[in-house]
């Protein structure tokens, strides 16, 4: 429950309360006397904690907005430009083992827990052990940029999450925040890194409440993180970012055969999310093997030469041609499972970058595949896999149905609920966030999983086999 009076020493204390009738006695001759009989009460009142708590944080979020959707603007504008490099001279292509060794050795040598992504943001919420070194921005940034310029198949929400987090941890020493309150301010760099690379900042307000724990909503950070996602996203666009546009979808009305056909594709949704982060993870576990981790992705590197050569580029960088394409031409079914592989090789091996966009295109040519058999609207059926992949992979379906209707509108609005609460539920206990915690099983037979990061839970499950 939303307890502001709890936020710390810093902000919060008595004589603060009792400050609005101190100034009143300054002047006790004077007309402000007449009010003292109105006003005292509102300084007692139950909302003067709450009001004091969202000043304090609009102030925070305020900073958190313009650090965060500065280093997204950065972020999307040589983004741009890489990948536009890349295309115009492919050739580039052939220095991916090199620039996986450069990665690798730049982790190695400097990232220390960098390395971790995400998960050393979701770490050191359930369990803090210290303010995130700030050398996680440039890494990150250098490192995800370098990985798109020679074709590797990543996305950005990774990139802008971590440096959202990392941004928004360095202001705990300056405005001297609590432990519970580096939380709040924690999940709100989350929302914000989410919210300013795609523009929507009410899924990625959602997002960063959402993705923390499993099955629960920390409706705490709520305040912190709607204020720091609202501002991400204005301060990307101030800077002159514009994003990709889809149609607006519209969606023929919910009846009982397309309700059965939606719970169909959003079980297949959820088994494409639950593949995607089993094969990533298991991967990531072959390489471990490697005993010197630079060389790791200059194997993986080496692999994936091999395969744009043997392939194409289709299947590198975000895809977004073809995600865009998904909706107005149906795709064949190897086309998801190709970029299923040359994503979970490219993470799993070293390369930095973020699974959300390569999820957007995997679960995109996945529902245009579908529309073989569905009898559904081709663009529907894109959509609803763009966003359900994600519902199941990342376990936030609320954050990622709010994600549909901000990018395809409000009629397809039923179907995304429930694509993305299907594809939540039938991807299990299983995602591309190791470090998240099940705050509440999937399912009555998995109670005795609750309390555990999903990484314990495959440890677990394994000493079971």
């Amino acid at each position: 429950m939303l307890n502001p009076g709890a936020a710390g020493p810093y902000f919060f204390s008595p004589s603060l309360y009792a400050a609005g009738f101190r100034i009143l006695d300054i002047f006790p001759k004077s007309p402000y006397r007449l009010l003292r009989p109105v006003l005292r009460p509102v300084f007692k009142a139950e909302q003067t904690p709450t009001v004091l708590f969202l000043l304090r944080w609009l102030a925070i979020c305020s900073v958190v907005g313009i650090l965060a959707g500065s280093a997204s603007a950065l972020f999307i504008v040589t983004l741009a430009w890489v990948t536009h490099y890349r295309e115009a001279h492919p050739a580039i292509i052939a220095g991916l083992p090199l620039a996986g060794l450069a990665i690798g050795a730049t982790y190695h040598y400097l990232g220390r827990d960098a390395s971790r992504g995400n998960n050393l943001l979701l770490d050191e919420i359930h369990s803090p052990h210290g303010v995130i070194s700030p050398r996680i921005v440039p890494l990150v940034l250098g490192s995800t940029l370098l990985t798109h310029l020679v074709g590797g198949s990543v996305g950005r929400e990774g990139t802008a999450v971590q440096m959202g987090g990392g941004l928004a941890d360095q202001l705990t020493r300056i405005f001297k925040v609590s432990a519970r309150d580096r939380r709040l301010l924690l999940i709100a760099g989350i929302s914000a890194g989410f919210a300013s690379v795609f523009g929507t900042p009410v899924a990625g307000a959602v997002f960063g409440i959402e993705v923390v724990v499993i099955g629960a909503v920390s409706y705490d950070a709520l305040v912190p993180s709607v204020l720091a996602a609202v501002s991400a996203a204005w301060v990307t666009r101030a800077w002159g970012i514009h994003y990709e546009l889809f149609p607006v979808l519209d969606a023929p009305p919910f009846d009982p055969s397309r309700l059965l056909l939606t719970v169909i594709c959003g079980a297949l949704f959820g088994l494409a999310a639950r593949s995607f982060a089993i094969l990533t993870h298991w991967v990531g576990h072959q390489f471990q093997r490697v005993p010197w981790p630079p060389l790791r992705p200059v194997i993986g590197g080496l692999m994936l030469t091999a395969g744009i050569l043997a392939l194409g580029t289709q299947y590198i960088g975000l895809g977004d041609a073809t995600i865009v394409a998904a909706g107005k031409v149906p795709q064949m079914p190897y086309v998801f499972l190709l970029k299923m592989v040359f994503t979970a090789l490219t993470l799993g091996c070293g390369f930095k970058g973020g699974e959300v966009t390569p999820l957007f295109f995997i679960g995109a040519t996945l529902g245009s595949a579908l529309s073989f058999v569905v009898p559904l609207p081709l663009a529907l059926l894109a959509a609803m896999g763009f966003i359900a992949i994600l519902a199941g992979a990342a376990n936030t379906p609320i954050a990622c149905t709010l994600l549909g209707v901000e990018l395809f509108g409000s009629h397809a609005g039923a179907y995304f609920l429930v694509a993305c609460v299907v594809a939540y539920l039938v991807s299990g206990h299983q995602g591309i966030y190791s470090s998240q915690v099940i705050g509440a099983a999937k399912h009555v037979r998995f109670g005795r999983e609750q309390g555990h990061r999903l990484d314990e839970v495959a440890e677990q499950r394994k000493g079971r086999h």
